[in-house]
This record gives C-alpha cells, structure tokens and sequence, in this order.
C-alpha cells in the first residue's frame, strides 16, 4: 500500500478507482478503525463524531494522507464521499450537500472559472457515495466509485454561471452578501461551527450530486 502525500505522483486514477470498487458493498465501519480514522471522539457515548470519517478511510485506503489543501488530493484529480440515504418509498438521493473548495474571496474576485479552484477540483474527480445508516454510524455501506469530469456543456455552463454570480457578488458587494441561496448546482455557504461563522465554501446541492453520480 502506498502511504503519504509524497506519494501522490505515482498514485494513478485507474488502480485507484479499481481499488476502490473492491470495496464496494463492504461496510467502511469496520475500516475506521483499522487505519487510525477517529469516527467519534468518544465512542461509547457516540459524541464528537467526526463527518469526514467515511472520506478519510478511503483516502487511507488508496494511500492518501488526509489533506484539506485546495489543489486535487489526487494531484491530478480529486477524491470526494457523498451521504446517501434511503427514503421510505426505496428512493436513494443524496443525504446533503457536499463540499467542494473552500472560498477565498481575493482568489475568487481576481480569477475567472476557467482558472479557478472550484473547476480544478470538479475538472478530475472521483467520488464515491455510501450509505449513511444512522446517527451512531453503526455501519456504512460504500455504493458506487466513479468518476465525474464537468464535461457536460449544460452542467458546465451553469456551474461557470454559478461561480461567476459569487465572483461578481463579491465585487460589487462583498464577501458577506453571499448567501446560500445563491447558485443552481453550486452554492456558497458558511463553512464552520455556529452561527456568525464568516468563512464560505463552495457546495453542491443534492441535485448536482444526483446528476455527477448519475442517479
């Protein structure tokens, strides 16, 4: 197994995602621990879990160190987990929202979508989806590894239109006027515990995941 971010350049997107497809159907629960991942910081009351422990026991898994840089954690492309969960009528859809980048407001106003983060992040992605069971995550079962490229013009165009409402909205009015309203398939949001939290990330909205996972 491959082990830290040293190691990103020989890591190839191909062995991975077919690494990653032999756990498909498997309970990620089990895993956690196996490679160190913190899923509740106090296990026996099932308090202070960790959201990103599903993610990060891939990301050990394929041999990749947990990272929260903006370029791709894959060096060319980009690992992303999304929660799905099943209504009562059968129907799979996405359990929320899934954070993309982080929003750096000089960055944003001073590039255009062709040269930003949000686009190298969504240009070579592959994301993986499992199902969230309950509070207590007492299992986790991993659905689907892909991949997702922003190839599609339409979906293309309106997450550039996306971007670029953030980008003017920032110049014409500030960082705080944005708002999570904002955006069709990508909207900016407050990223941090609590309320009057002024960072901001870039997310996507269920129906941007049901359309990158193709359900």
């Amino acid at each position: 197994m491959l082990s830290g971010r040293q190691d990103l350049n020989i890591l190839n997107k191909e062995e991975v995602i077919s690494k990653l497809k032999e756990l498909i159907s498997q309970d990620l629960r089990p895993l956690a621990p196996k490679f160190n991942v913190t899923v509740f910081t106090d296990e026996k009351k099932h308090s202070g879990r960790n959201k990103g422990w599903a993610g990060q026991v891939l990301e050990r898994y394929i041999g990749l160190g947990v990272s929260n840089v903006q370029a791709p954690n894959g060096g060319r492309w980009e690992l992303k987990m999304v929660s799905l969960k099943k209504l009562r009528s059968g129907t799979i859809t996405p359990k929320e929202t899934m954070q993309i980048t982080m929003i750096n407001p000089e960055q944003v106003k001073n590039t255009r979508f062709e040269d930003s983060h949000l686009l190298a992040k969504l240009r070579e992605m592959i994301i993986c989806a499992r199902l969230y069971n309950d509070i207590n995550e007492t299992k986790s079962i991993l659905v689907s590894a892909g991949t997702f490229n922003l190839e599609d013009k339409e979906l293309y165009e309106q997450v550039k239109d996306d971007y670029n409402l953030v980008r003017d909205t920032i110049n014409s009015k500030g960082f705080s006027a944005l708002t999570g309203a904002m955006g069709v398939y990508v909207q900016p949001r407050t990223k941090g515990p609590g309320h009057g939290s002024i960072s901001r990330a870039f997310y996507a909205r269920p129906v941007f995941i049901k359309k990158i996972l193709g359900i």
